[in-house]
């Protein structure tokens, strides 16, 4: 990844992810399951939004960073997710 979150942000930080995925109950504990082995914390507070139609959830997560190379793998890392279609 090329990113530029090095000269945009001031690590370590606190930064909010929003993973869309699938509409499945398993999702949210995907996200938190994938994020303790990155960065691990000793509570997650996943707030989970349903699509519309019902068929995609979105799941905001606020995790606290340390690296551009750490931001960049939470990225890659959650899209790997069986259920997960985009990471914002």
């Amino acid at each position: 990844m090329d990113t530029k979150f090095d000269q945009l942000l001031d690590f370590p930080c606190y930064q909010t992810f929003k993973v869309v995925g699938i509409a499945h109950e398993r999702l949210p504990d995907d996200v938190v399951a994938c994020l303790q082995q990155h960065a691990p914390a000793d509570d997650y507070q996943p707030r989970v939004k349903e699509s519309s139609k019902g068929n995609y959830h979105s799941v905001s997560i606020s995790v606290r960073v340390t690296s551009k190379e750490h931001m960049e793998t939470l990225y890659v890392e959650l899209g790997n997710l069986e259920l997960v279609r985009h990471v914002i």
